[in-house]
């Protein structure tokens, strides 16, 4: 075997402490740059697709070797100044060095690629739907973490890439402007309150987290303190006076979780002062938000999407559509305010309360949700469909429903993916010839510029009867 057929593993293996000359060609999905050196994969942070630079080697992670960044030997035309100064240590963003178009061009790629390497998919992808109208400022929404330092001094902000760091911010460039002014004057009031806060509860019980949700499309804001606990001296007074001091601040609540994981939110909410929910307009109709509700934090992206499904379905006259992880019924009731029937499945019973109370305020009778596992209650909805809208967990469909699907399969299949990793898994078992589908239309969309993510809306149409 001559020197090019050997494999990573029979070349010469990197040192720690050695400086290689590399290239990026690519990005991975924390926004690290890779590149490739003596058939090795190397993951580069601050490097881009094209430019050239002197790395260290540090340590081996699986298959790949970790490196810094020594010396850039030549940079991309793409590459800018970033608009936050904090994006090099805040792990909240991870593209905030690549100008927009870039961004744009760079998940279009890594998206054409991963359909063809995992689903060997050649249908074309349609080109990426970009959050021109507003590529910062986008998100409703923020969750916070809060730890106070062994000084008394609060922190809070996002945690510093790859740790449990917090990297103190009073601004955040891609949070609605809107929201921005309340950040120092609500870290100086819970730091002036003097209440215990570690976001991991390392240091004992308190509060873990700060969450803002606004209504984009009518102003109307909700603030959360996220704690291990429900009582903290003053907190009701505490609550009243952001009420009185912002007329837009509708309403303040305290979010319980006191379990030592993951999870930002917990299971029970409590009043403190005003009203627990939000209003906001979506596609035409009005919602109500609250604490815990899930509902996308790009609110001009979601419409697009949901527009676009809307008049999918209505062109090819699906009029009975199950909505499979339905939420609050973001994407239903829309599809029941263009003229359908909708039957809507959700596990989280919250949610499912939420749907029914915002299609009543609609006025939308045409509409049923039930609550339960996906899974469970689709097989028996199925054959009453002429579509089927799943908007699945970042995991994807897991293997019963793909069999429920097969088994009764809808004219018309709608997937909307915020994993395009788990989306061209699933789309090898529901396509043809293995499964029963082709695809009409494949749609990327950006829901959150400056980082990595992208979401995908793949549109099936059933190849036999």
């Amino acid at each position: 075997m001559n020197r090019k057929q050997r494999s990573p593993h029979e070349q010469q293996q990197p040192c720690p402490g050695q400086v290689v000359e590399v290239t990026g060609t690519d990005l991975n999905r924390h926004g690290h740059g890779l590149a490739r050196w003596n058939g090795w994969v190397l993951i580069v942070p601050d490097l881009l697709p094209g430019e050239r630079a002197q790395v260290q080697i540090q340590q081996k992670w699986r298959s790949q070797w970790l490196a810094r960044n020594v010396q850039t030997l030549q940079t991309v035309p793409g590459r800018r100044d970033p608009p936050c100064s904090q994006a090099k240590d805040c792990g909240g963003c991870s593209l905030q060095h690549l100008g927009d178009d870039d961004q744009v061009s760079l998940k279009q790629s890594q998206l054409t690629e991963t359909f063809k390497r995992l689903a060997k998919i050649k249908h074309p992808l349609k080109p990426l739907l970009a959050s021109t109208e507003r590529s910062l400022g986008y998100r409703n929404r923020a969750l916070i973490p809060l730890r106070r330092h062994e000084n008394g001094e609060l922190q809070m902000g996002y945690y510093k890439r790859g740790s449990h760091k917090i990297v103190d911010i009073d601004k955040c460039p891609v949070l609605d402007q809107r929201l921005e002014k309340y950040l120092l004057p609500l870290k100086n009031d819970i730091e002036a309150q003097q209440w215990p806060a570690d976001s991991d509860l390392i240091s004992g019980d308190g509060l873990r987290h700060l969450g803002l949700r606004i209504g984009q499309n009518t102003g109307q804001v909700l603030i959360t303190l996220v704690s291990s606990v429900h009582k903290l001296e003053g907190l009701i007074q505490q609550a009243q006076t952001w009420c009185n001091r912002w007329p837009e601040v509708v309403g303040v609540t305290i979010n319980i979780q006191p379990a030592k994981n993951n999870l930002v939110l917990g299971d029970k909410t409590r009043l403190l002062a005003g009203q627990q929910e939000i209003e906001e307009y979506f596609c035409g109709l009005r919602l109500m938000l609250s604490t815990t509700t899930f509902f996308q934090v790009n609110t001009i992206q979601a419409q697009k999407i949901v527009t676009m499904l809307c008049q999918w379905l209505s062109r090819n006259n699906a009029v009975n559509v199950i909505d499979a992880y339905c939420g609050i019924g973001t994407i239903s009731l829309p599809l029941v305010a263009a003229g359908a029937s909708v039957v809507g499945l959700e596990i989280h019973e919250n949610s499912i309360q939420q749907a029914k109370r915002n299609a009543s305020i609609n006025n939308l009778l045409n509409s049923n949700f039930i609550s339960g596992d996906v899974g469970a209650n689709l097989e028996s909805q199925l054959p009453h469909c002429d579509a089927l809208i799943v908007d699945p967990p970042r995991k994807g469909l897991n293997q019963n429903v793909i069999e429920n699907i097969l088994n009764n399969p809808p004219r018309l299949v709608g997937y909307l993916s915020c994993d395009p990793t788990t989306l061209a898994r699933d789309l090898n078992y529901l396509l043809s010839p293995g499964g029963v589908y082709e695809i009409e239309e494949l749609q990327p969309i950006d829901f959150f510029p400056q980082t990595t993510h992208v979401e995908c809306l793949a549109l099936l149409r059933r190849v036999n009867s």
